[in-house]
């Protein structure tokens, strides 16, 4: 008789070891800002499935939507035939992400919108290098892989990277690399990358996230976006976004780049595009994507008919539940809890973020030393009492906060009392 394995132990055995786990938990069910799991314990969740499902777990438009279009059409492939959801949520991406005449090439990760918007751009310019930045994550296929920074992901790989990659310090005010101070440091940023660019005529484009995701959610000063936009287009140069994270109204505004007043040549989309659903998106502008010839590119799931579906749905709740206003607004509210428990805990270092997307670095007290033991702690702890949490980070001492764009002020204040409860106990 075969012995019965419970999920945990079955996972270990058949699931591949190189997919880590934050936690052991077995989730059977999901509904808004909670999750629950086999034991019927439910975990208010900070972590949105890592920054995915920004209308809350299994909002039921969304459901429907799945279920609806399931009734009619699974699958044929945007290769073999067009279909209204693929067609349709085109149309609405040109418009969200205010490209007058661009147009959309869907795949179903973040990593290969990535791939993509790197394919593009070589192919277009014909120049063989682009620009990047240290502590980025772009994903972990060979081309997303060049372009990522931690060592940890790269190891073992090395050899087959794309070699013509550019690398900059990313504008990380907190711990600049220039060892200067925001607003007394002439941003030798900016300075560096003019540099590069003037002494480097074979890069042709330039991949940055607007606001650092695993790096450690680190905004980047508005003066340097805006500056790298002008430099780029008067070089014409490409500028790609990657908005994975930072999408589909995760800062409080549909996407990063209207934080900065700047429209890139190329945006890179994923994550809460589809509320769980696996899409990916790469948008440009049409004069681009016009020279990216049949067959350049391409793949059999792309613009799948179900996630396209519940693409349409999630930008329908987004706005019918404004979840842009309320986004901000909690996320208002978490920084100034935050900002308020700092004056009184020098381990944290900084808070940072725009709308929901806020990180919490956390030192030594009275240094600038990272604190990823205390993060690990605060972590394993916070489960313990009911909340989920991820972190980031070059050394992982970044607590990020990512919760559903529907979270109420309660909930939110709810999961903060937890954090701030451990802080003043570790500390």
């Amino acid at each position: 008789m075969a012995i019965q394995m419970d999920i945990l132990d079955k996972g270990k055995q058949y699931l591949s070891p190189v997919m880590g786990h934050y936690t052991d938990l077995e989730v059977i069910s999901a509904k808004g800002v909670w999750v629950t799991t086999v034991q019927g314990r439910s975990y208010l969740d900070f972590t949105s499935g890592v920054a995915v499902t920004n209308t809350g777990h299994n909002h039921p438009a969304v459901v429907q939507a799945i279920k609806d279009q399931a009734d009619q059409l699974i699958h044929i492939s945007s290769g073999v035939a067009y279909c209204k959801p693929n067609v349709d949520l085109a149309e609405k991406l040109v418009q969200k992400t205010g490209y007058a005449d661009g147009s959309v090439f869907f795949c179903q990760s973040g990593t290969e919108a990535i791939e993509a918007s790197i394919k593009l751009v070589r192919y277009v310019t014909k120049k063989p290098k682009l620009l990047t930045y240290t502590l980025a994550f772009h994903g972990r296929t060979l081309g997303a892989l060049s372009m990522t920074y931690k060592e940890k992901f790269r190891q073992g790989y090395e050899n087959w990277l794309i070699k013509d990659v550019e690398r900059l310090p990313y504008p990380y005010c907190y711990r600049c690399p220039y060892a200067k101070t925001y607003g007394d440091c002439g941003f030798e940023c900016l300075k560096a990358l003019k540099s590069l660019l003037l002494a480097d005529d074979q890069i042709g484009g330039v991949l940055i996230e607007p606001i650092l995701g695993e790096g450690g959610y680190v905004p980047a000063p508005i003066e340097y976006i805006q500056e790298l936009r002008r430099f780029t287009s008067e070089r014409g140069i490409a500028l790609i976004f990657d908005e994975i994270q930072s999408g589909f109204g995760r800062t409080g505004m549909m996407f990063a780049k209207e934080l900065y007043d700047v429209q890139p040549d190329v945006m890179a989309l994923a994550k809460g595009i589809a509320s769980g659903m696996p899409l990916g998106a790469c948008v440009a502008r049409g004069d681009l994507m016009k020279q990216w010839t049949t067959s350049a590119h391409g793949g059999t799931f792309l613009g799948n008919t179900l996630s396209c579906a519940a693409g349409l749905a999630t930008l329908r709740v987004i706005e019918a539940e404004k979840l842009l206003d309320n986004a901000y607004q909690v996320g208002q509210f978490i920084k100034g809890l935050l900002e308020e428990a700092k004056q009184r805990h020098p381990v944290m270092g900084d808070i940072r973020g725009a709308g929901l997307m806020i990180g919490i670095e956390f030192v030594k007290a009275g240094t600038l030393t990272p604190n990823p033991e205390l993060v690990t702690t605060l972590r394993r702890v916070a489960q313990e009492r009911g909340l989920l949490l991820l972190s980031c980070g070059e050394e992982g001492q970044v607590i990020r906060l990512i919760p559903p764009l529907m979270i109420t002020k309660e909930e939110a204040a709810q999961g903060i009392n937890i954090i701030l409860d451990i802080i003043r106990e570790q500390t």
